[in-house]
């Protein structure tokens, strides 16, 4: 389980396709330390299972299924991306429950300055915006984030400096795709309306 607080920004070093998966090495000096080969670091908010470790940098796998649910597609050496650690047991929960498990992916339509903040409008999948609502959480790349406003499915999200700086936030720009994760009593509840709603 995670928080949506990004602990560190990461950086792709090397993409290897073995024909099956593609294998990512990440550089990332803080998140390495104490890390162990099965334990599981969240990459732009996808959860994903450390299988290698070089000293500063480790190196996780991803099945096609999680190229075509995500935006690790997208990725090209030098990429930055966010990076969190599962929360632990005594750990403090200061964004939101965050599963890993990406739902889709969205893309940036709008990005506008709001004094020394931004606002981020993006277009999330039309599944999706059932389960959002204003001033609710919502994970985009692993961020714990509060929507603004949504309407359809066009959300806007703002982003302050700090934000900013500590995730890579501060350099995606329109056009980009995003991954994004829903709220997870969102979904359960929906999910529970849904079976209600069948037996009647």
């Amino acid at each position: 389980m995670f928080t949506g607080i990004i602990t560190e920004i990461g950086k792709v070093q090397k993409i290897e396709n073995d024909g099956e998966n593609t294998a990512f090495t990440i550089a990332a000096p803080k998140t390495s330390k104490g890390l162990k080969i099965g334990d599981s670091v969240a990459i732009n908010g996808a959860c994903h299972t450390v299988v290698k470790k070089v000293g500063k940098n480790f190196v996780v796998e991803s099945m096609p299924e999680t190229l075509r649910r995500t935006n690790f597609g997208d990725f090209e050496t030098g990429s930055k991306v966010n990076l969190e650690r599962p929360v632990g047991v005594s750990g403090s929960f200061d964004g939101h429950f965050v599963s890993g498990h990406i739902d889709g992916v969205g893309k940036i339509l709008v990005i506008k300055k709001d004094k020394n903040s931004k606002i981020f409008t993006l277009e999330i999948p039309k599944s999706l915006s059932k389960l959002v609502v204003e001033k609710g959480s919502i994970s985009l790349d692993g961020i714990s984030l509060t929507v603004i406003s949504i309407r359809a499915n066009k959300i806007t999200v703002g982003i302050i400096p700090h934000t900013l700086k500590e995730t890579n936030l501060g350099i995606r720009k329109v056009g980009e795709r995003i991954n994004v994760e829903a709220d997870l009593l969102a979904k359960h509840v929906a999910k529970l309306i849904q079976n209600v709603k069948r037996k009647t």
